[in-house]
C-alpha cells in the first residue's frame, strides 16, 4: 500500500491545456473519487498516474518515490478499463493470472492467488469460461480480480461501471466498497455520475475544465459547496439556483429574487451587509424545499408560492417542478413528502429551510460564508478558472 501525491500537474496536448496546476495528497489506503463532466481531465488525471500519459509539468508520487519517468509495468499499480479489457480467447483463470504470468511468478502462488481471488468475488465457478460466455456484472469481477490479484499498492478505476445496467450499478458499487474496506488498498476511481462518487468515496474530487474545484469528504461538498459549480454538480436533483440582490427592507436584510424574497439566514447576516445592493445568487436544494403541512419540525422556514407544472411520484417522494406567473422563464424543483397535496397546473406553497440556503457572490460564484474549517487539500477557484455560471 501507499499514498499518492500529484504535485503542481500539468498536462497539455500541443496548445491544449487539459490540467491545470493539479496538487493533491491521497492517504495511504483512501478510496479518492475524482468526478466531473465529460472532458474535465479526470480520466487523464488517472493515466498519468497510470503512466499511459506523460506529465508535461509537475510530479506525480508514488508513496515517496517520483514517478514521472517509471515505465507502467513497474509503478506497482493495477488498473480496471471501462471495457475490461479481458482477452477474449483466455479463460476467466487464464485472464486473472496472465500479469503475474509476465512477472514470472511461480505457478503454485498464481494458482493460490488466482482461485483465493476468484472465491473472494464469487466467480470461483467461471474459471474455465470465457468473456463472451459472462455476463456484465462477472465480467466487472474478473477485471477487479485479475487486478487484485498483483496485489498493488494502487487500484485505478476508469468509469469501471458505466456499461452496467441499473440493477448491477447499485450492486456493483456495494461491492467495490466492501472490496476496499477489505483489502485496505488505496483506490482511485474516476467517473462522471457524483452519485457513484457521493456513494463510494472517502474524498472526492471535483474537477471542471481541468481545474480542480474543490476536494473534501462527500457530507462537506454536499452541505458546504466552495462554489456554484460544485454546489450544481453534487446532489441530485441538481440546486435550484435564482438570480437576487441583497437589499434593506424595514431594517433587515432580504434575499430579493425578483419573484419572491426571504430572509437572510440569521448566520450570515454579518457577511451580507457588505453586499446590500449588489448580485447575488441563492441557491436551494430540492430536498430543501417542503410543502407547508409536512416540513420538518424546527426548522427556520421561508415561505413562497409557485405554479405546480409537473409531477413525479416516485414512492417515498414527489419531485415537483415548479414555476412562477407564466411569461417568467425561472423554473426549480422540489422533493416534497408524498402525501403532499399539490394539483398540476395548480398553486402550492413551498416552505424554504433558511438554515441549509447557499449564497453565492454573482462575480465570482464563490460561496459567501465563514470557513467552515475546510480540509487541507481542498483548492477555491478564482473568478479566473470558473466557468459555468447560474443554471
Amino acid at each position: 500500500m501507499a499514498s499518492v501525491t500529484y504535485r503542481n500537474v500539468f498536462k497539455r496536448f500541443g496548445d491544449v491545456s487539459v490540467i491545470h496546476d493539479l496538487n493533491i495528497d491521497i492517504a495511504d489506503g483512501e478510496f479518492l473519487v475524482f468526478v466531473g463532466p465529460s472532458g474535465c481531465g479526470k480520466s487523464t488525471s488517472l493515466r498519468m498516474l497510470a503512466g499511459l500519459e506523460e506529465v508535461t509539468d509537475g510530479e506525480i508520487l508514488i508513496g515517496d518515490r517520483v514517478v514521472n519517468n517509471v515505465a507502467p509495468k513497474d509503478r506497482d499499480i493495477a488498473m480496471v478499463f471501462q471495457s475490461y479489457a479481458l482477452y477474449p480467447h483466455m479463460t476467466v483463470y487464464d485472464n486473472m493470472a496472465f500479469g503475474l504470468k509476465l512477472r514470472r511468478t511461480p505457478k503454485q502462488i498464481i494458482d493460490e492467488r488466482v482461485r483465493d481471488t476468484a472465491k473472494s468475488l464469487d466467480i470461483a465457478h467461471l474459471l474455465d469460461r470465457r468473456p463472451r460466455q459472462l455476463s456484465g456484472g462477472q465480467r466487472q469481477r474478473v477485471a477487479l480480480g485479475r487486478a487484485i490479484v498483483r496485489e498493488p499498492q494502487v487500484f485505478l478505476l476508469d468509469e469501471p461501471l458505466s456499461n452496467l445496467d441499473a440493477k448491477l450499478r447499485v450492486e456493483a458499487r456495494a461491492f467495490i466498497s466492501r472490496l476496499h474496506q477489505r483489502l485496505g488498498t488505496t483506490f482511485i476511481y474516476v467517473t462522471h455520475d457524483q452519485t457513484e462518487a457521493m456513494t463510494m468515496g472517502t474524498r472526492i474530487a471535483v474537477l471542471s475544465g481541468g481545474f480542480l474545484q474543490q476536494i473534501d469528504s462527500p457530507s462537506k461538498l454536499y452541505s458546504y459547496p466552495d462554489n456554484i459549480f460544485v454546489a450544481g454538480f453534487i446532489g441530485s436533483p441538481s440546486m435550484n439556483f435564482f438570480n437576487s440582490k441583497v437589499v434593506q427592507q424595514d431594517g433587515s436584510l432580504m434575499i430579493d429574487a425578483d419573484m419572491f424574497a426571504i430572509p437572510a439566514p440569521p448566520d450570515r447576516e454579518h457577511l451580507l451587509r457588505d453586499y446590500v445592493g449588489k448580485s447575488v445568487v441563492l441557491g436551494v436544494r430540492p430536498e430543501d424545499m417542503h410543502h407547508p403541512n409536512y416540513q420538518p419540525a424546527g426548522i427556520k422556514p421561508a415561505h413562497i408560492e409557485a405554479l405546480v407544472d409537473v409531477i413525479e411520484l416516485m414512492g417515498n417522494e414527489k419531485i415537483v417542478y415548479l414555476s412562477f406567473e407564466s411569461g417568467t422563464n425561472q423554473t426549480f424543483l422540489a422533493r416534497l413528502d408524498p402525501r403532499s397535496d399539490v394539483h398540476l397546473g395548480g398553486r402550492t406553497g413551498i416552505s424554504i429551510n433558511l438554515d441549509n440556503v447557499h449564497i453565492f457572490d454573482a462575480e465570482t460564484e464563490v460561496v459567501i460564508r465563514d470557513n467552515p474549517a475546510p480540509d487541507p487539500n481542498a483548492y477555491r477557484i478564482s473568478k479566473a478558472t470558473r466557468n459555468v455560471g447560474p443554471h
